[in-house]
């Protein structure tokens, strides 16, 4: 099936067309609403034949009249749109190393993505248009494993064979392990073999396999034994062969996100995919990013430029509200990431020869007289498990007949006060304390609400349900109830019976729950899209639910959380929405609150606090792999650019090291 944007235009007629150019660029001043209009609703195969009929016709050369009557982005668009393919690749990797510095981010799109036909035209092209050698130029202008890789991909030798060796991919698997993680260094060499030349097919079995053995996926092994532009390039090469059109669309996305807008990137991707899968690149940009690629370059271009862009785009997902195929391969690929057993790990470990007596006495004498030594409170209360903290609490009663946390509440003040009296409540108490803010006074904080609900297991919820009442003399179903309404209301309570099923898949059973969820069709009141959704999110355990989310996919061709957004609103919507990212993979979830909490002007303390408490012994360590996957930045990197002194100080020694 044809998944560009830009087709055949039917009745063509070079000729034609090559006299409405001339006209649009004659006289004084050009047309060039006319010349936009024309270029991006012919293929390439066309434009070039528009391009011999204008020299025939007129002795003139095309793409040197456009040039001359056109300015800036527009023209450069436009006179890209002219190139057959593998000559505008071979135009971009020659700007890509002529002059001072190269761009290597230009490179590493074009190599890692082409598939060998289109190297090897590239190659031929490259020739051709500038009469070298286009590996003797990469190779004098690049240098290292990056350098290598560039010259493997340019042989244009992958395999193609889709007869995949089961035993090859498990060898493959444990040959990057031990040439990575396993190893002190790394083996370059085999991670260049390997990625440089297995078929794609293949390459994506090895990915699966590697999760199994390693507990983490291909890519964060990459960003830990390979660095610079190495590294990128070994990364795009695996965003490449698991989905090309993701890969785009996360360029596409860097290119118009915050200030500034890279325009060469733009249009290079639009010119480069609009005949070959941009209807996949834009499912997936939906998807992704919860908004359409047709929005954003609205949105971020003016003028000519953006009509063109917008005409090579090709659509408006928002407008349609559709999920395709291509977006649908990407969600179930990430339900099978999020499926594998990882081990979870915190970041705050108990102390090796604790001392609860001399820690309290640390304590005291930080506080003791004029000042506070707020360094030294953090040095012991950030390296302390929760229990040891307890421990600390109970020998300062003992030794000084005060209470603890009395006497950190009045010396500290602001963020720091707020971390370091949270790190010091039992994580039941924390959590319990954290829900009675958001319902009580005027407003209820629903996000404070569905995070830990949504997040919390059944042990941790009946704690919660006891720190409560020992705390508030009221139940918590009862707070919840009285300040919450309608469905809402149901799955928070449903919630907090903290009575989830803990029993494995039952495949049967998740295809008709798949069936329930999938089913828009039913009119029975009692049996609302709302009540079915909450009879199987909060009651089933999660190795079930990740199965019934595989089983919806293969369904419907949707994920589970997109039919969600699509057929529920507010509180409801944002409820189910926070419990399937859990189910699927919770430290995603909290990486991406950590993320919002931080980013633009401003920072949500409340939230950051929140999370960095309540994941610091469970699973922080995975929440910094997961950030530094989804945004390329690091949690401590973060952390240390959005906050400052002493808050910044202890939030870092929870964070527990710079990825």
């Amino acid at each position: 099936v044809y998944r560009g944007s830009v087709k055949d235009f039917p009745g063509f007629d070079a000729n034609k067309d090559a006299e409405a150019l001339y006209n649009a660029m004659k006289g004084f001043g050009s047309d060039k609403e006319a010349i936009l209009d024309l270029i991006t609703s012919r293929s390439n195969k066309q434009r070039v034949e528009i391009c011999q009929a204008y020299k025939s016709l007129y002795g003139k050369d095309l793409i040197a009249d456009l040039k001359y009557e056109l300015t800036g982005k527009f023209e450069r668009l436009i006179v890209s749109l002219m190139r057959p393919p593998a000559y505008g690749d071979a135009k971009e990797i020659k700007d890509a190393i002529s002059g001072v510095g190269t761009d290597e981010k230009c490179l590493i799109e074009i190599l890692a993505s082409r598939t060998n036909q289109e190297i090897h035209d590239l190659v031929a092209a490259y020739k051709d248009a500038y009469e070298r050698d286009l590996e003797a130029d990469i190779v004098g202008d690049t240098s290292g494993h990056f350098k290598k890789m560039l010259v493997v991909l340019l042989q244009g030798a992958r395999e193609e064979d889709d007869v995949v060796s089961e035993d090859l991919v498990q060898q493959d698997a444990k040959d990057l392990l031990e040439a990575g993680e396993l190893k002190w260094g790394t083996d370059e060499a085999q991670f260049i073999y390997i990625l440089g030349r297995r078929s794609r097919q293949h390459l994506r079995l090895v990915f699966d396999e590697y999760l199994k053995i390693a507990g983490k996926p291909i890519e964060r092994s990459i960003r830990g034994e390979l660095s610079g532009d190495f590294e990128k390039l070994m990364l795009a090469v695996v965003k490449c062969i698991r989905s090309k059109a993701e890969y785009f669309a996360e360029r596409l996305y860097k290119a118009m996100k915050g200030l500034g807008t890279r325009d060469n990137t733009l249009i290079r991707i639009m010119v480069s995919r609009s005949e070959i899968d941009m209807l996949d690149i834009r499912e997936v940009f939906r998807t992704k990013y919860e908004k359409s690629l047709y929005n954003m370059i609205k949105e971020d271009t003016s003028g000519e430029y953006k009509k063109a862009l917008l005409k090579l785009c090709g659509g408006d997902d928002d407008a349609a509200g559709e999920f395709f195929p291509e977006a649908a391969q990407v969600a179930y690929r990430m339900w099978e990431l999020s499926a594998v057993k990882v081990e979870l790990r915190g970041t705050v470990q108990p102390a090796g020869d604790f001392n609860d007596d001399g820690d309290a006495q640390v304590l005291r004498k930080a506080m003791k007289g004029l000042g506070t030594d707020e360094g030294a409170i953090i040095e012991v209360v950030t390296k302390r498990s929760n229990a040891q903290r307890q421990q600390i609490l109970k020998a300062y009663k003992a030794h000084y007949g005060r209470d603890l946390m009395a006497d950190l509440k009045s010396e500290l003040s602001g963020s720091l006060a707020k971390l370091i009296l949270g790190l010091m409540l039992t994580p039941a108490q924390y959590d319990a304390k954290q829900l009675r803010k958001a319902v009580e006074g005027a407003g209820t904080d629903e996000s404070v609400l569905i995070e830990i609900m949504a997040t919390r297991n059944n042990q941790e919820i009946r704690a919660i349900n006891e720190a409560y009442q020992e705390a508030y003399h009221k139940s918590l179903e009862d707070d919840l109830s009285s300040d919450t309404s309608g469905h809402f209301k149901r799955i928070l309570v449903s919630l907090a019976l903290g009575n989830r099923d803990e029993g494995p898949e039952n495949p049967t059973q998740a295809r008709e729950d798949a069936k329930k969820l999938a089913d828009v069709s039913s009119n029975d009141s009692s049996d609302s899209l709302e009540t079915r959704f909450l009879s199987i999110l909060c009651t089933r355990s999660y190795p079930h639910l990740r199965r019934v989310f595989q089983e919806f996919i293969k369904m419907t061709n949707h994920d589970v959380e997109h039919a969600i957004k699509k057929r529920m609103s507010g509180d409801v919507r944002d409820a189910f929405v926070a419990i399937v990212r859990s189910v699927k993979n919770k430290p995603a979830f909290f990486a991406d609150k950590l993320y919002k909490s931080m980013k633009g002007a401003g920072t949500d303390e409340r939230t950051l606090t929140r999370i960095m408490i309540s994941r610091s012994e469970i699973d922080l360590f995975n929440i910094r792999g997961e950030f530094i996957d989804l945004f390329d930045k690091s949690l401590h990197h973060m952390i240390e650019k959005d906050t400052s002194g002493d808050y910044r100080k202890a939030l870092l020694v929870l964070c527990g090291g710079e990825d």
